[in-house]
């Protein structure tokens, strides 16, 4: 007998899917490293303002539209009013551009994971590896396109069996 899931358990795990995408890449490697160099208190303010007032009514409205419509971005936009589908093309074509930058910086991030469990931290830490990491012709390729097939094996699973389940762990 299959164990039915409740409601909320999916609606969490549509929750922290959703966080993780509105947090963003930039904000764990990214904003510490300049807040943290800069001073940051009033930047910090700003920045949890801009958050909790244009971050969070965004992020809950898109939640919403495509609750409602139970359509793509450019389907829920285009029954909201035809003559808003560019806000649907938008929001489809933002992400796409991001992913680019996200899975560079995801490779970077599958190829510290490696090195660490495999117990060469001490070696990653030295000055000049970063470096030597970026400007080589294979290494960050390989990490990128291992970073990018794991992410779309992800996503080919869907929400519960894919993105829901790894987001548990």
């Amino acid at each position: 007998m299959k164990k039915k899931e409740n409601h909320f358990s999916g609606q969490l795990g549509f929750v922290l899917v959703a966080a993780g995408s509105a947090v963003g890449v930039g904000n764990l490697w990214r904003f510490p490293y300049l807040a943290a160099k800069d001073g940051g208190g009033l930047f910090l303010l700003i920045y949890f303002a801009l958050v909790l007032t244009f971050g969070f009514t965004l992020l809950v409205s898109d939640i919403a539209i495509g609750r409602r419509t139970q359509k793509s971005a450019i389907g829920a936009y285009t029954e909201m009013n035809p003559k808003w589908r560019f806000l649907g093309i938008l929001t489809f074509l933002v992400p796409v551009l991001i992913m680019t930058y996200y899975t560079v910086i995801g490779g970077w991030i599958t190829k510290y994971a490696v090195v660490y469990l495999t117990g060469q931290a001490d070696a990653a830490a030295q000055d000049g590896y970063f470096t030597s990491f970026i400007t080589s012709p294979v290494s960050p390729v390989i990490f990128t396109l291992v970073f990018t097939g794991v992410t779309a094996f992800i996503v080919y699973n869907g929400v519960q069996g894919g993105i829901e389940r790894v987001s548990r762990l």
